[in-house]
């Protein structure tokens, strides 16, 4: 006679594994908790109750962040897109409005500048290294929620919106600031204007010649994807913020041939981007990644094509950045 298999405990609501996990990170268990929150959520998702396991992450997620957990918080925010992935749910607004309340979980903290004493060492040495777990927590979370966005929506590229949030992030909590890949998600993203007002602080703050190495940088990625509209739309927010913030926008051969180069990309003038091309050459020269993007500029708007093989090694290295 055969035994019977005892049966599987039935999984009671999610709803109150939500409120008895969140009892147990205000009591300050926060290990703890996090291990019962991946352990009972595997449980939701190996029933396929996956709405109810992503509910679960969702809240572990917003309320780790919320305590200061930025491991804890960022891991269960992993697992909240992965979830996402298994169940196949499609990008929408609603989906992208629970991503986007996790992303303001995470937090923002100014690292202190003024230093005077070992002590302050100190102190600054652990901010740098909380800014750094910070950026990469968020950056995991929001490359993964990006891949998502690109397989089940319509954007090639993954959303805007996602890429917008990742740049705002890496620019205002890097220890170590990388505009260029700031530039990259920004360009990948649909705002412009606030793509502008980075530019403007950061022309505020960075040395000497690194201002109109950005600006360019930027005018330059926009147009070697094709996008002449927003490039434009970058530049002309630029000046007018600028101006109003009473700044002195940088005149520089750089930013001259980007000035000149967005009218020559609205017309049929191989010839005359050619001229610029060569009149400008030592400026271009300043970044080794300008010649490789503005080959793609040629190709895009004029067809012509690379005969280097060596050539799209930037433009690879751009695409990167995407992955780090």
């Amino acid at each position: 006679m055969s035994r019977e298999r005892p049966k599987r405990a039935t999984l009671p609501p999610a709803q109150e594994n939500v409120e008895k996990l969140a009892k147990v990170v205000e009591g300050g268990n926060y290990y703890g908790a996090q291990q019962m929150y991946k352990s009972i959520s595997a449980r939701y998702v190996s029933a396929q109750r996956f709405s109810e396991a992503m509910d679960i992450l969702h809240s572990g997620a917003c309320i780790q962040l919320e305590h200061g957990q930025v491991t804890c918080g960022a891991e269960l925010a992993v697992l909240f897109v992965e979830t996402l992935v298994k169940s196949r749910i499609p990008y929408d607004d609603e989906t992208l409005d629970r991503v986007r309340k996790i992303y303001e979980k995470f937090p923002r903290i100014l690292v202190p500048q003024h230093l005077e004493d070992d002590e302050d060492m100190q102190k600054i040495s652990e901010a740098l290294g909380a800014a750094k777990t910070r950026v990469d927590g968020c950056s995991s979370f929001l490359k993964a929620a990006i891949k998502w966005s690109a397989e089940f929506g319509a954007f090639r590229n993954g959303s805007p919106e996602l890429h917008v949030m990742l740049a705002e992030y890496i620019y205002s909590e890097s220890p170590e600031l990388d505009m260029a890949r700031v530039s990259y998600h920004f360009v990948k993203g649909n705002n412009p204007k606030k793509f502008a007002a980075v530019l403007v602080n950061f022309m505020g703050k960075c040395y000497p010649e690194e201002d109109d190495l950005a600006i360019a940088r930027a005018i330059l990625m926009y147009l070697s994807s094709g996008n002449l509209r927003d490039a434009n739309l970058l530049m002309d927010e630029l000046k007018k913020q600028v101006e109003d913030k009473q700044f002195e926008f940088p005149e520089s051969d750089l930013t001259q041939f980007v000035t000149f180069l967005l009218p020559t990309l609205q017309r049929d003038a191989l010839p005359l981007f050619k001229m610029l091309r060569v009149n400008y050459k030592s400026s271009i020269d300043r970044d080794p990644a300008f010649n490789e993007l503005l080959d793609e500029i040629a190709e895009k708007f004029y067809g012509v094509r690379r005969r280097n093989p060596l050539q799209g090694m930037f433009g690879d290295i751009f695409k990167m950045m995407g992955a780090e």
